[in-house]
């Protein structure tokens, strides 16, 4: 009897820990940046003009442009190193709601050009220590997503040194 309390009081343990694992990982999971517009709510995308990329907010990672084909990142390209997100315009596509917001690119690019600015915008939350840049200089090229999947995988802004010409380090993957 005492070993049937103990396996039940295990089990009832086990359940508990795994709810609560679910919990604070859904938590974090679609988080708006605090460089984002504050006042929307079920968003999926910004549409930044001045980079003519997306930002992707519940994968967290900038979708834009690169050798002929829509890569997939955590950081934008190098040459967009010194781009303050905080100052940047977003439009926020609060009708869309697929996985591809590059499919509208074209009248995005016309509608929203470099340079737009529609009504004033303030971020979510308070500019941070230096962490408004949405580039890294620590690593290099590296393997944007080789096999033809839209740029999923390694983006090759991983551990380097941040030293190099073109802004690019010699990183280590």
């Amino acid at each position: 009897m005492k070993t049937l309390k103990l396996i039940a009081a295990g089990i009832i343990l086990l359940v508990t820990s795994s709810i609560h694992a679910q919990v604070s990982v859904n938590v974090n999971i679609g988080t708006a940046p605090s460089w984002g517009p504050s006042g929307y709510s079920n968003v999926d995308y910004y549409y930044l003009p001045d980079v003519e990329a997306y930002y992707d907010i519940r994968a967290t990672q900038f979708i834009y442009f690169n050798g002929g084909r829509w890569i997939r990142s955590r950081y934008l390209p190098g040459q967009y190193r010194n781009y303050d997100l905080y100052n940047g315009y977003k439009v926020v596509l609060n009708d869309y709601h697929g996985s591809r917001p590059y499919s509208n690119f074209k009248n995005h690019k016309v509608k929203y050009y470099k340079g737009y600015h529609g009504a004033p915008q303030r971020a979510i939350g308070p500019r941070g220590n230096n962490n408004n840049k949405a580039y890294k200089n620590n690593g290099n090229n590296g393997n944007h997503g080789g096999n033809g999947n839209q740029g999923g995988g390694n983006d090759g802004h991983e551990k380097g040194n941040g030293k190099g010409n073109g802004g690019h380090g010699n990183g280590k993957h």
